[in-house]
């Protein structure tokens, strides 16, 4: 079977498809969509999602906080930075020692001289 015979077969089933599948697919939309509805949520569900808001409530609550006292934290910790007194300003130590070609490492006083 070449290629003449099956592309002729293949369209021909294509359509038979469609025109069978259409009406099928609408009677299958017609009867899900024609079920009742499920019933209203339930005494006990309804307590639950209250529950369930009530708990998101006091997380958000809890997490606006914890930003508030970050903000708090951030604002101290820049204002100490900028009014840093010479005390708590960071010490750059001094230059390393020189050593001699013997090994003895030479004192400052003698460095300059």
């Amino acid at each position: 079977m070449g290629p003449e015979v099956i592309v002729p077969i293949s369209g021909m089933l294509m359509i038979l498809g469609i025109v069978l599948g259409i009406p099928l697919v609408r009677s299958y939309t017609k009867r899900v969509e024609s079920r009742p509805r499920d019933a209203l949520p339930s005494g006990e569900l309804t307590t639950r999602l209250d529950r369930i808001e009530q708990a998101i409530d006091a997380m958000a609550t809890e997490v606006e906080r914890v930003a508030e006292g970050q903000r708090f934290t951030t604002k101290l910790l820049s204002e100490v930075r900028t009014n840093a007194p010479a005390a708590i300003a960071p010490h750059h130590p001094a230059a390393a020692p020189v050593m001699q070609p013997d090994g003895t490492v030479l004192s400052e006083a003698a460095r300059r001289t």
